[in-house]
C-alpha cells in the first residue's frame, strides 16, 4: 500500500480462484505432454530444455495470475507480489480524485472492457476478472460517482467452467498420450 492508504481499511481483490486453476490447468495441458513426445520422436529440441522451459513458462504465468487490486479512500491501485519483478508486471495506482471516467471499449473478440481515464487522460484498465467483481464496481461508484449500472464482467464463470470441463478431458488425452509414449519408448 501506498503511505496514503496506510491508515484506512483498504479492500483487497485477488484474481478468482476458478480463473487461476482454469488456466494453470490449461497450461500443463498443453504443455507438459511436449518434452515426452519429444524424447519418443527424437526431436531436436532435449526433453529436459522443454521441460526449463515449461517451468519457466509456468512461473510467469502464475504471476500474472497474482494480480491483486487494493481500493480505500484514497485510490485504487493493481499490484503484485514482490517476489514478481516490476519489469515484468509493473502495476499502477490511480487517486480517486483523478478519475474522470469510466470508458468501455469493444475487444478484438466483441466483448466489452472498461477503462478509468484520469484528468491527464491516461487510460488504466478496470480489472474484470476477481473475485468479488460487483463489489468492486459498487466501490468504484462510490468513490467517483460515475454510474457502474451497465458495467458486467467480461467473461462469466460458465464460460470458465465449459473451459476447466474441456481442459480435464484434455489432460485425460494427455494422460494417454504420455502412456502411450513412454509404452513405444520402452518397445524401442
Amino acid at each position: 500500500m501506498t503511505a496514503n492508504s496506510a491508515n484506512t481499511s483498504a479492500s483487497i481483490f485477488h484474481l478468482s480462484p476458478l480463473i487461476r486453476i482454469t488456466l494453470l490447468s490449461l497450461y500443463l495441458a498443453l504443455t507438459v505432454p511436449l518434452p515426452f513426445l519429444s524424447q519418443v520422436t527424437a526431436a531436436p529440441i532435449s526433453p529436459e530444455l522443454l521441460w526449463v522451459g515449461i517451468s519457466i513458462g509456468f512461473v510467469a504465468l502464475y504471476a500474472v495470475l497474482t494480480e491483486r487490486i487494493i481500493v480505500d479512500d484514497q485510490e485504487i491501485q493493481v499490484t503484485y507480489p514482490a517476489w514478481v519483478p516490476r519489469f515484468f508486471r509493473k502495476g499502477w495506482v490511480l487517486p480517486w480524485s483523478q478519475v474522470k471516467e469510466l470508458k468501455p471499449r469493444t475487444t478484438g473478440q466483441g466483448g466489452l472492457v472498461y477503462y478509468f481515464l484520469s484528468q491527464e487522460g491516461k487510460a488504466y484498465l478496470l480489472p474484470m476478472r476477481v473475485a468479488g467483481f460487483t463489489r468492486l464496481v459498487q466501490i468504484v461508484q462510490a468513490k467517483t460517482g460515475i454510474d457502474t449500472t451497465d458495467v458486467r464482467p467480461l467473461a462469466k464463470p460458465w464460460m470458465y467452467l465449459i473451459l476447466f470441463g474441456f481442459t480435464l478431458l484434455l489432460l485425460l488425452v494427455d494422460g494417454w498420450t504420455i502412456a502411450t509414449a513412454l509404452a513405444t519408448q520402452q518397445l524401442t
